[in-house]
């Protein structure tokens, strides 16, 4: 008897998880196509339907029209019955943003990083002092938050917690989730910043209705999350997805992981530039700005502040010809990138190839065509043609927004209960 009490529950438990992602993908939708899309009966549906009204979960979206009868009640997931957060450490920053469970932002945080190698427990302390930021901003209280996703670069393993591999970062078996747990209660989901950025890719942007696909994350470093099958692959320890230090060149220029021949160091915005300023002999940027951004022009490290701008500009001058430099460069840069794309076609056979990241949509604005001509050469041909190379759809700063579906995918795969 307890056996089949137990089946019960499970059966009403996976019953209501499948509605409630339905009505979160697909919504909003009447009673009738959730049964037609879930295969669940219209008894299950009204039951399910019942309890997340009950439980403030779903509701009313307005009415439509049926051929002869009633019109239909529209039903949606309720956006402020819950609350997430999405945290970014990225190369340049780190990045903290509330969202109400349609993913609608409601407040953000952001602060510098230096380049070079930051200390884990400042970034922590940046963590923290963000997630009270945007709670206050938003004025959501913290027991209204599902959890707190955080995207980080490197390798993520769990034992049982979160340690964190950030080797470009100097980051070894950082115990990054007891760190913030030390700090904060509230539910944390760590991950790979590439691997969350595909999922949001592939749920709500250039990756919807694709099953195979390789989501690149292409700043000052680069990532990639390799989807299968609908899911990411991870590998054996969780370090899939290093393609930034894939080498592309044996005995080539040393990357920030201290290997030499890395796509990195050929394709990484960062790298980018200072090849740029080696072969124009100083720290100006076409157009007549700093590669230093704020710092004065001299030798050195491209600064955090003024990457973008310098990278974006770079792109321009290659792109019009009013830099010969420029152009030599950053053909170089999307030779070496189609070479990278081409491993992934040939290795894996994606539908698609997204690019994201910062400077990966600049390299896409400026420079796609020069890419796929790149990648043409490289690749093989009969895969290449069912492969589709395109940009991300939602943006610059789509690892936070990435990292908010961790804990959305819990909530939603546990019915809506936390």
């Amino acid at each position: 008897m307890a056996e089949n009490r137990r089946t019960v529950r499970d059966l009403r438990r996976g019953n209501r998880s499948t509605l409630l992602r339905t009505l979160y993908f697909q919504g909003p939708v009447s009673r009738q196509e959730l049964g037609e899309l879930t295969g669940l009966s219209a008894g299950s549906v009204s039951s399910v339907v019942a309890e997340l009204f009950a439980d403030g979960l779903a509701e009313d979206a307005g009415s439509v029209g049926s051929d002869g009868g009633r019109p239909r009640t529209l039903l949606r997931v309720a956006p402020g019955s819950g609350h997430l957060i999405g945290a970014d450490i990225g190369e340049t920053h780190v990045r903290v943003a509330l969202f109400d469970l349609a993913l609608t932002e409601l407040a953000r945080w952001e602060h510098p990083l230096r380049p070079g190698r930051p200390e884990a427990g400042a970034v922590v302390e940046h963590i923290l002092t963000g997630l009270d930021l945007v709670l206050a901003k938003g004025d959501v209280a913290a027991d209204a938050v599902i959890g707190v996703g955080v995207g980080v670069p490197g390798i993520v393993e769990r034992d049982p917690e979160a340690v964190v591999h950030g080797q470009t970062f100097g980051w070894d078996a950082v115990p990054l989730e007891r760190l913030l747990r030390a700090g904060t209660p509230l539910p944390l989901f760590i991950d790979n910043g590439a691997t969350a950025q595909g999922q949001a890719e592939m749920w709500f942007g250039a990756g919807r209705d694709a099953d195979t696909a390789v989501i690149a994350l292409i700043g000052s470093g680069v990532g990639a999350s390799i989807v299968t099958g609908g899911s990411p692959y991870r590998g054996a320890t969780s370090s899939a997805g290093e393609w930034g230090h894939t080498v592309v060149q044996v005995g080539g220029r040393t990357c920030r992981c201290g290997a030499v021949g890395c796509l990195e160091a050929y394709i990484g915005a960062r790298a980018v530039l200072d090849r740029y300023r080696t072969r124009r002999g100083g720290g100006i940027a076409p157009g007549g700005g700093s590669l230093d951004g704020c710092e004065p022009a001299g030798p050195g490290p491209v600064s955090a502040a003024g990457q973008q701008d310098a990278f974006a500009a770079l792109l321009r001058a290659a792109a019009d010809g009013a830099d010969p430099r420029a152009r030599e460069v950053v053909e170089e840069a999307a030779a070496y990138l189609g070479a990278g794309i081409a491993d992934l076609v040939n290795l894996f056979n994606p539908e698609r190839i997204i690019l994201g990241g910062w400077a990966g949509l600049l390299l896409a604005r400026h420079a796609l065509p020069v890419v796929r001509e790149a990648t043409a050469r490289y690749a093989l041909r009969r895969p290449l043609a069912r492969t589709e190379i395109t940009a991300a759809a939602l943006g610059p700063d789509a690892v936070a927004l990435g990292a908010a579906t961790l804990p959305l995918a819990r909530f939603l795969g546990a019915g809506g209960r936390t």
